[in-house]
């Protein structure tokens, strides 16, 4: 009974159980409506071709994650950085937060073709997409955060001669955690979905090159394929901020 409450306990049961429910359904309706191949094919297929095709998906998946994990990077500090100054600079808010609200309105992608131009078919304009999309959650999250920190304790800091970025690092950072935490989360699928997508407008390798090659041969195991490393490598880099927030936010 102890083993198996700790089971359910694990982040990693609810995971399985996904994984188990999908393969289900998957399998079952390509069973019961006897959908072809070519429209659904089994996942058993899939995998059996993906692991045929280990070379091409690995070069494939390095490119998108590299250019994911630097826009996400480069998002998420950027982010934080901003929420920051506009916290200890209130009149800088009202100024850059509607600007940040009418960028952000429009949905990252449309931007692809401009960043195309600007930055070129290379990693530097994936990266630049991601970081935009990664950034403005990460700002509007943090900045919320930043103002939960209690006023009495803030009072309290600077009557013993604390600086702003003092309390700042001290109290309003440790305080806004939960949410800068939550913004990576949001960040994961964004990032990936951001990255293939510019990918298949224009680059010179990565999954959504790769997606978009396969659809013009009409290769679609290689299609399901790439989306299914995708799909993995998104779960363990969501998996892996899960640990991240458990160490970061151990007090929840």
């Amino acid at each position: 009974m102890v083993a198996q409450r700790k089971l359910m306990a694990s982040p990693v049961a609810p995971v399985v159980l996904g994984i188990a429910v999908l393969l289900a359904v998957w399998e079952g309706a390509i069973w019961l409506f006897g959908i072809p191949p070519f429209v659904l094919p089994s996942l058993g297929t899939i995998v059996q071709h993906a692991f045929t095709d280990t070379g091409r998906l690995a070069g494939a998946l390095l490119a998108t994650l590299g250019e994911a994990l630097g826009g996400y990077a480069l998002g998420g500090l950027l982010g934080l950085l901003l929420a920051v100054v506009l916290l200890l600079v209130p009149p800088l808010e009202r100024i850059v937060m509607p600007l940040a609200v009418a960028v952000n309105a429009v949905p990252t992608v449309a931007y692809a073709p401009l960043f195309l131009i600007w930055f070129g078919l290379g990693a530097a304009s994936k990266i630049a997409l991601v970081a935009l999309a990664v950034g403005f959650t990460m700002l509007v999250n943090a900045l919320h955060g930043l103002k939960q920190a209690d006023l009495a304790a803030v009072n309290l800091m600077r009557s013993f001669g604390a600086g702003p970025l003092k309390i700042v690092w001290r109290l309003r950072l440790p305080v806004a955690m939960p949410s800068v935490v939550t913004a990576l989360r949001i960040g994961v699928p964004r990032s990936m979905i951001v990255a293939i997508v510019g990918e298949m407008l224009g680059a010179y390798a990565g999954l959504g090159r790769m997606i978009y090659e396969s659809t013009q041969q009409v290769d679609l195991l290689s299609v399901w394929s790439a989306v299914l490393v995708a799909s993995l490598a998104s779960m363990v880099f969501y998996g892996l901020l899960v640990w991240i927030d458990q160490k970061l936010v151990w007090w929840r």
